[in-house]
């Protein structure tokens, strides 16, 4: 009988420097547009955006990027 489980997560060596700018991208206009007004609120846009395409420090660093653009 056939297993029935997901696909392994890509880790963050899989994911190319481009979709990396384009899930910031995305995560930018998304904060943008919900007009967010705390960290928490950036941190959620972003997990849902990146949805386990990244690791941690990386999700770190593009919260750490679209809040510091969005909060100012």
């Amino acid at each position: 009988m056939r297993e029935n489980r997901l696909p392994p997560v890509p880790g963050s060596t899989d994911c190319s420097p481009a979709r990396l700018r384009q899930l910031k991208l995305i995560a930018a206009a998304r904060v943008s547009a919900c007009r967010s007004t705390s960290r928490q609120q950036v941190t959620d846009i972003v997990r849902v955006t990146v949805d386990n395409e990244v690791d941690t420090t990386t999700f770190k660093a593009i919260v750490d990027d679209v809040a510091g653009d969005a909060l100012r």
